[in-house]
């Protein structure tokens, strides 16, 4: 499922302190404290990467925000997209303290973009970005299976997503990138 470049893969632990970390987080914010400071040595979680968190209740999407390029370490870019999700999703109003509790944490830890064609796309191990002028729609590569989509459906959705119509991938002017992640969560 993964396509992973020379970033260090995580390990179990470091999964363990990620997804601790995006808790802990969302759980200062809600008390009105500051983000939680980590004392990390492991280098995966050092290292700068791309990372989406994915809050969901009950199966159902409650926030998704990321930073699609490697802007930090990707313990901060945790840390700081799973506030994001919680509180700044423009499509749900703000977590509320009751709702901590049901909530299952997601993380995509991503590998750099790069370009592609819609024949070289595979369901499962890419998420997909479509860009045309300003408008932009990125699928991560969980979504196409959670859905059952194929590769042209994934691709259809993500132009729609961007505010294009289905079908754009098709046309000049219409880029295609691809990258991996690492997806771990909360049982």
């Amino acid at each position: 499922m993964e396509r992973l470049g020379t970033e260090p893969s995580i390990s179990e632990a470091g999964r363990y302190v990620l997804l601790r970390l995006a808790r802990n987080s969302i759980a200062a914010r809600l008390e009105g404290l500051p983000p939680p400071e980590e004392a990390l040595t492991d280098p995966a979680l050092l290292t700068h990467r791309g990372a989406f968190v994915t809050l969901k209740i009950d199966h159902r999407l409650r926030g998704c925000i990321g930073h699609v390029v490697a802007i930090s370490p990707l313990w901060l870019a945790v840390r700081e997209n799973a506030e994001a999700a919680a509180f700044r999703d423009p499509r749900f109003p703000a977590l509320e303290r009751d709702e901590l509790a049901h909530v299952r944490i997601e993380i995509s830890a991503l590998t750099p973009m790069c370009p592609s064609s819609p024949g070289d796309i595979v369901v499962g191990r890419d998420g997909i970005l479509i860009e045309r002028g300003s408008l932009r729609g990125l699928l991560l590569p969980q979504v196409a299976v959670e859905y059952r989509w194929d590769a042209e459906t994934f691709l259809d959705t993500a132009c729609r997503k961007a505010g294009l119509a289905a079908g754009c991938w098709r046309e000049p002017g219409t880029n295609i990138s691809t990258f991996s992640a690492e997806v771990f969560g909360e049982t």
